[in-house]
């Protein structure tokens, strides 16, 4: 067999066959091929690249016979199309020159250095500051006794890892609750999710369990992983490991940071399906617009990584109330100081931690070696600062010197010398540039540095001394590009230049000349600027090994400060908003006194706020009242603010007492599925049914509006039985707002539901909401004075009471004459016209005649004939 037949690639350019070589070590992801000062796109990845990042497509050559597309984007630029791609979910492989061009034979030695995907980002500029990037391995046998699924997770920007094993029921809502970028499983295996992940796929050799088992064995560096206390859980163990190779491949470099592993016990939390998630609005809002979130409203933190402690503490609201009363009796320190009024203290609190750059991103990337020297520059800045923010902590917020949270800032002391004395005051951007390294540090590089900038005196120097030794007056010591140092002579003195002079250049009127001193220092000079990068590339590398030791002391106080930020973001709002503290027990209750809706309050001129009281005895709410009443609001209300208390803030209250609870459901709303065939009416019933089998005493459930999409009967007939099996099965506090009337009939047959509802009154320009809750069923449900209000023409809405009227009545019944029924009907169309006048002086005062085009004028006539019908 020939060479030739040996190589699948003998056809094409050795450059080409460099670059398919490299292709193939990583499938599908696309590869940006360095080659000088652009990475470059081949193939089918220059024509999906071409699309995706609007970029030039051409050619290259012909290979094999056939034109190459072509795409190429910038090596200064390549970063921010690297940050569009791993937006759009996609993953890139950066084949890097390794060798030498000036000493290369054929084309330059490349590889791969890292793969980066939406789940592996560590760069500054790739990752969105306040939050995480995590990616989540999921594996689940096909076979056998332990087939539940195995979760395993990492946040590769902190290193943080943690595992965990679930059901079927449940897989959905840990992946919702994990909120990864980016979701590996093996090839053969086929996951859906509604997340929206980017789904990436690896080997299903890399989830066996022995293979996994040692991989991360070794790894970690111990015989057992029982040190880690996971030795139980074979599944998430295969995603563990399957999840570190993945890493170290597309890594392909230290990984120090990652110390252990820790196992996730989701029972610790409050658990929230994906469906409920999305109605609270806690990080992204319904409409996905830039709307408020609970998030958004919340986010005071002065430091990246304290947004990023709260946005996580908001997912993964805890059930243990001792933990939470940890964070509120944080909260109430930071609104309680010894001295000092409590604006000042906190706002000063605040003001300090603004110094402090993100501490954890920055360990990591000391871990992996690719920090920044101005990253280490606000690091060493910042640990400057330590010692005066835990002093004021100590002296004006009532904390002890031997709390955690100031122990910890304490801690960092040997670390600032290092990088003191290390760095410049303010370094370059990067070290290739030079000027990193501070002056006087190393002897070697500052004199590199003296010859490389200071070469002017010694040529002065020369250029007299010379002078004066040969008598020739015009001698000049001079420098250029191409010839490098000479000393010229013009040629009416040449019978004065000595013997030891070696011509190097001759023109029209003048000769150049080279010395052996001059030669010398020449060489020495055009290699110092090289020579300096280069030891000042050295001296940085050793600081950074230096530095591996201090990476886990950096990141637990990355954690002491985020957790300072999140409690002096909370006591500040709280501070401005009059929140207080909720007090918490043990049993299933809710009593909340004046609640608000912690976002809503914000976006309206008045708030009126409602109280709720729940508890064993008081297990169900049937909430009636008009469309757009409140009911929705009053319901996320209540339901945030448990979540709140829960999380460890202060909640919009005058009082609040927060039992246990362990699941939070929301079926609010009406949305379809048509990709997937599934009816309005359908997801409704499934949310209902997830509802009904998983709701414990011990849950708060939110169900409005259920049994709509199908016949009235039909509905009714479901929503009443959907609220006895609540009430009397999984006996869950439940708010269970609906327009069935009949519905309100349930106190009266079964103990621990009670009728309130929002009120509304009519006026004479129409229905008003007053947003109150009141007890006892509303009286009527106002839909067709909604309606009205919407703006339905007044023909549609007197023809709807007519008929409302008529069903009210019973359709088939003859109904017995009522002397006062022609009176009342006269009155009702009395008064429907003086509504119809209303609505129509209040259309016409909203025209604007001297602003109004022909068009407009005819527009708005078709306006009021279509608003008030045609046929009066």
């Amino acid at each position: 067999m020939s060479e030739q037949d040996n190589n699948p690639y003998a056809g094409h350019t050795p450059m080409m066959q460099q670059y398919l070589r490299l292709k193939a070590e990583v499938g599908h992801i696309l590869l940006f091929y360095r080659m000088g000062d652009f990475y470059e796109m081949f193939f089918d990845d220059a024509v999906e690249a071409a699309r995706l990042l609007n970029l030039t497509l051409t050619k290259r050559g012909t290979t094999n016979g056939e034109p190459i597309p072509m795409a190429g984007v910038p090596a200064h630029a390549m970063e921010q199309y690297l940050a569009r791609l791993v937006a759009l979910g996609k993953s890139v492989a950066i084949g890097e020159q390794i060798g030498d061009p000036a000493t290369s034979k054929g084309p330059v030695k490349r590889k791969i250095v890292r793969i980066v995907s939406p789940g592996t980002l560590t760069d500054d500029n790739l990752l969105p500051s306040r939050s995480d990037k995590l990616l989540l391995a999921i594996y689940k046998p096909i076979k056998g006794r332990h087939l539940k699924y195995g979760l395993a997770w990492l946040n590769l920007a902190s290193g943080e890892f943690r595992v965990c094993e679930t059901d079927d029921q449940n897989i959905e809502s840990e992946i919702f609750r994990i909120s990864p970028a980016e979701i590996i499983t093996g090839d053969s295996y086929p996951f859906e999710t509604t997340s929206t992940a980017a789904m990436s796929k690896t080997a299903d050799w890399h989830f066996d369990f022995k293979d996994a088992q040692h991989q991360l064995c070794q790894f970690f560096q111990i015989d057992s992983l029982a040190a880690f206390g996971i030795e139980e859980l074979p599944n998430a163990i295969c995603a563990a490991g399957a999840l570190l190779r993945y890493v170290q491949r597309t890594q392909n470099q230290s990984l120090t940071h990652i110390q252990h592993i820790v196992q996730d016990h989701s029972n610790e939390y409050i658990i929230l399906d994906p469906v409920s998630r999305k109605n609270l609005e806690i990080t992204e809002t319904l409409s996905g617009e830039s709307s408020p979130t609970l998030f958004s409203l919340l986010d005071h933190c002065q430091t990246p990584m304290g947004s990023r402690l709260l946005r996580k503490w908001l997912h993964h609201p805890l059930r243990d109330n001792k933990e939470v009363q940890q964070r509120h009796h944080y909260v109430q320190t930071f609104l309680s100081p010894i001295q000092l009024n409590a604006k000042t203290a906190l706002d000063t609190v605040r003001q300090q931690l603004t110094i402090f750059p993100d501490i954890e991103r920055i360990s990591t990337r000391i871990a992996l070696l690719s920090v920044k020297p101005r990253e280490l520059a606000s690091l060493r800045d910042a640990l400057h600062y330590l010692p005066t923010l835990a002093n004021y902590l100590t002296d004006n917020l009532n904390l002890s010197a031997e709390d955690p949270l100031i122990t910890a800032l304490y801690q960092q002391e040997a670390i600032y010398p290092l990088l003191s004395q290390t760095l410049m005051t303010e370094p370059a951007t990067s070290v290739r540039d030079g000027g990193v390294i501070a002056q006087g540090f190393d002897e070697e590089l500052d004199e590199l540095r003296t010859l490389a900038s200071d070469n002017g005196a010694f040529l002065m120097t020369l250029e007299a001394r010379e002078k004066e030794a040969t008598g020739i007056p015009s001698l000049r010591v001079e420098y250029n590009r191409v010839h490098g140092f000479y000393i010229e002579v013009t040629k009416t003195h040449i019978d004065k230049v000595p013997e030891h002079y070696r011509r190097r250049q001759t023109l029209k009127n003048t000769e150049r000349y080279i010395t052996p001193e001059l030669k010398t220092w020449e060489d020495k000079v055009l290699s110092a600027q090289e020579r300096s990068l280069s030891r000042e590339k050295l001296l940085y590398d050793t600081l950074l090994q230096h530095l591996q030791q201090w990476v886990i002391p950096l990141q637990n106080l990355a954690k002491i400060l985020a957790h300072i930020d999140v409690y002096a973001s909370l006591a500040h709002h709280a501070q401005v908003n009059e929140w207080v503290q909720p007090q918490l027990v043990e049993t299933a209750t809710i009593h909340i006194e004046q609640g608000r809706h912690p976002v809503v309050e914000h976006s309206i001129e008045r708030f009126t706020p409602n109280s709720c009281f729940m508890d064993e005895h008081k297990r169900m709410l049937l909430i009636t009242g008009p469309n757009m009443g409140g009911k929705s609001t009053y319901m996320r209300q209540v339901a945030l603010i448990v979540l709140l208390a829960r999380m460890g803030s202060f909640v919009p209250a005058q009082h609040a007492i927060i039992g246990t609870i362990d699941r939070i459901f929301t079926r609010i709303g009406a949305a379809d599925d048509l990709a997937g065939g599934r009816s309005t009416f359908m997801m409704e019933m499934i949310e209902a049914a997830n509802i009904l089998t998983n709701s414990s005493s011990h849950s708060l459930v939110l169900m409005d509006e259920i049994g709509r999409g199908t016949s009235t009967y039909d509905g009714l007939a479901l929503a009443w039985a959907i609220a006895c099996r609540l009430l009397t099965h999984n006996k869950a506090l439940t708010l269970f707002a609906t327009h069935y009337f009949e519905i309100t009939r349930l106190p009266t047959q079964l103990e621990g539901v009670y009728n309130v509802h929002l009120a509304a009154t009519e006026t004479s320009t129409g229905i008003a909401f007053l947003h109150e809750v009141q007890e006892g069923p509303a009286s009527r449900s106002y839909g067709i004075q909604v309606a009205q209000k919407a703006g339905i023409p007044m023909a549609v809405i007197r023809q709807a009471k007519k008929e409302l009227e008529r069903l009210e009545k019973g359709a088939d019944i003859s109904p017995q004459l009522d002397l006062f029924a022609q009176t009342h009907q006269q009155d009702q169309e009395e008064n429907d016209n003086y509504q119809e006048l209303q609505y129509i002086k209040q259309a016409i005062n909203e025209l604007d005649p001297d602003n109004m085009s022909p068009r407009d004028a005819l527009d708005a006539l078709y306006k009021l004939r279509n608003l008030f019908g045609n046929n009066t």
